[in-house]
């Protein structure tokens, strides 16, 4: 496993909602990633962040280590759920809030 890959792997291993984005919560530098940033917050979810564009290796590392082309990515206890329309799409059916709290991830009411 490449450096990049085991530096990945860490990151999902040791965050139980770990998300890539371009950007930070605070500031999103795109609109798929802001987009993944409010519905975490709107639910409440605690989580971590990478911020792809500080670094080019993590930004196509974690295309190559999910074999997904596009960032935002989520993982959610290792495992990986999807990117920006995944993530939205289960939120407006009301799929996401119970995926995560079959996870054992804790939610604001």
């Amino acid at each position: 496993m490449s450096d990049i890959a085991s530096d990945i792997k860490a990151k999902i291993d040791t965050n139980t909602v770990m998300l890539f984005m371009k950007g930070t919560p605070q500031f999103p530098q795109c609109g798929f990633s802001s987009v993944v940033v409010q519905i975490l917050d709107h639910l409440g979810v605690d989580y971590n962040t990478a911020n792809v564009l500080e670094n080019d290796e993590l930004r196509d590392g974690i295309k190559t280590f999910s074999d997904w082309p596009t960032i935002p990515q989520l993982y959610v206890k290792g495992e990986f759920v999807g990117g920006c329309d995944i993530i939205r799409e289960m939120f407006e059916q009301g799929e996401l809030r119970s995926f995560l709290e079959g996870k054992g991830i804790g939610l604001a009411a």
